[in-house]
């Protein structure tokens, strides 16, 4: 996969999940590793890069006596998250019309001619 392609969709499922609710980063790695490759080292300069944009803040609440950094999605997060969806919704005609055109049609193989 195209590291920039992946780059965006690693942004983005993190965007997803921190819309369900606030969360830390072994949480999130966790979660997001259910749909993608993610250990805490990729996940941590995403959340930074997440966090410098403005589209996710952080901070920290005490969890059995010590200090834990939630993340939490903000406006300008939650906005690059519909942008993304509608991106890909257009994406996904693309897709489509690829499909269409690698399926047999009249009983012959895709790309065969008459």
């Amino acid at each position: 996969m195209d590291a920039q392609m992946k780059r965006g969709l690693t942004e983005a499922c993190v965007l997803a999940l921190l819309e369900r609710g606030d969360s830390y980063g072994y949480l999130l790695a966790q979660q997001a590793g259910l749909v993608m490759p993610m250990s805490e080292s990729t996940l941590y300069p995403v959340l930074r890069r997440l966090q410098d944009s403005g589209a996710v803040e952080s901070y920290a609440q005490e969890h059995g006596g010590r200090l834990r950094r939630y993340f939490r999605i903000t406006g300008t997060g939650r906005a690059r998250l519909t942008d993304f969806v509608r991106e890909w919704e257009e994406l996904g005609k693309i897709y489509e019309l690829i499909l269409e055109t690698r399926r047999p049609q009249d009983g012959r193989e895709a790309g065969e001619g008459a």
